[in-house]
């Protein structure tokens, strides 16, 4: 007698046993399941496992579901769930009866293959999701440089800015911190940064990125108290300066892309400033530092203002530094001989004697309001040039 030809797959309960279990993995589209019922059938009908060919489409499933957003738990779940709510339709099972011994081998046909197509799975979203994580931290990394550097292309960076978490509508600030350790992407640090800011106050859209060893803060600054906010968030992630040896420069907000690049130039010159004025405080503002940067707009004519009123100070003995702080706490103290010394913990004395060498070596006298200004502008040049290792 001709054996009996294999019982063909009932399509409309194939249909119901997709749709159930795309309901179970959370309501993803069943059509990703593509001929894996069919293919089960059959093996299990043909006592079979899956061919390789086969098992390999189901690696281009697992890269379209990455590409998709889907999440690979739910892609797993529509699968297993689909091979049990088959199992009791297959005809090894409903003929279990008659022959108890298929019911074996169906069973490890099924097991198999739901093995086989999970691994294939497994495999083809997680090259895919490698794929996209580098061209997601390409592209990121693309719009920064384009952020900060000022692209001729400002329809394009609006565009591009809400993939990364910015309104560039609205006012921006920048920071950019720099520690003795450089920054990169990817390490904890950063990512406890950016998670810290995500929850702050401000509701600051911000983007966390490193720059040349730096890290680079842009967020939303509508008022000052959204960037106070910021800068406490941050102090509290990068802790104590000493441990790190961290400083950041922070930049006046402004509105659109023009506004950021603008806070990002100000910022760095904050940096800069504050490490050569040596600030108690690690953060430098920019808009504390305007002063100065209105003195190095022009650096020859700062430069020359230095050397024409404190150049006398040059090669005097002790160095100029215990001048420079003189003057700077007298003219602080709004010319108060007294109050700079109970600041700099010297006596009367020692500050007004320090205060005629100035003006027996410069022909300065910073003790006559007429020529107070001119020495204080002098001395907050100084300083923000390094002088005297600025060569005149």
């Amino acid at each position: 007698m001709p054996e009996p030809r294999p019982t063909p797959p009932d399509e409309t309960r194939l249909q119901a046993v997709a749709e159930d279990a795309a309901r179970d993995a959370g309501g993803v589209d069943p059509a990703l399941l593509g001929d894996f019922l069919e293919a089960v059938w059959r093996a299990v009908v043909s006592g079979r496992r899956l061919s390789t060919a086969r098992t390999a489409r189901y690696r281009a499933v697992g890269e379209e579901a990455a590409a998709s957003g889907v999440a690979l738990r739910a892609l797993l779940d529509l699968y297993l769930s689909a091979a049990w709510r088959l199992w009791r339709s297959l005809p090894p099972v409903r003929g279990a009866a008659a022959d108890p011994a298929g019911v074996v081998t169906a069973g490890e046909v099924v097991l198999r293959a739901s093995d086989d197509a999970v691994a294939a799975l497994t495999e083809g979203y997680q090259i895919a999701r490698r794929q996209l994580v580098r061209r997601e931290e390409s592209d990121r990394r693309e719009f920064v440089d384009d952020l900060l550097a000022g692209t001729s292309d400002l329809p394009g960076l609006l565009r591009r800015a809400p993939r990364h978490g910015l309104d560039l509508t609205g006012p921006h600030a920048v920071c950019v911190v720099r520690a003795r350790a450089p920054f990169t992407d990817g390490t904890a640090q950063v990512a406890a940064i950016e998670r810290r800011l995500q929850g702050a106050q401000a509701d600051a859209d911000a983007l966390v990125a490193t720059k040349d060893g730096a890290l680079v803060l842009v967020f939303a600054a509508p008022d000052r108290d959204a960037v106070t906010e910021v800068l406490d968030r941050l102090r509290e992630v990068l802790g104590s300066p000493q441990r790190t040896g961290w400083r950041a420069g922070v930049g006046r907000p402004g509105p659109g892309a023009g506004g950021v690049v603008g806070s990002y130039e100000q910022a760095r010159r904050a940096l800069e400033l504050g490490d050569r004025l040596a600030v108690t405080d690690p953060v430098a503002d920019s808009a504390d530092l305007l002063v100065y940067e209105v003195l190095l707009r022009d650096r020859d004519t700062a430069v020359d203002l230095v050397e024409s009123t404190l150049g006398g100070l040059r090669g005097v003995r002790g160095g100029v530094d215990p001048f420079l702080l003189t003057l700077e706490t007298y003219l602080a103290a709004g010319g108060n001989a007294t109050e700079a010394a109970r600041r700099l913990h010297l006596s009367v004395r020692a500050v007004t004697y320090r205060l005629a060498r100035v003006r027996d070596l410069t022909g300065h006298d910073p003790t006559r309001p007429g020529q107070r200004f001119g020495v204080q502008a002098a001395v907050l040049a100084a300083r923000a040039l390094g002088w005297p290792g600025t060569a005149p």
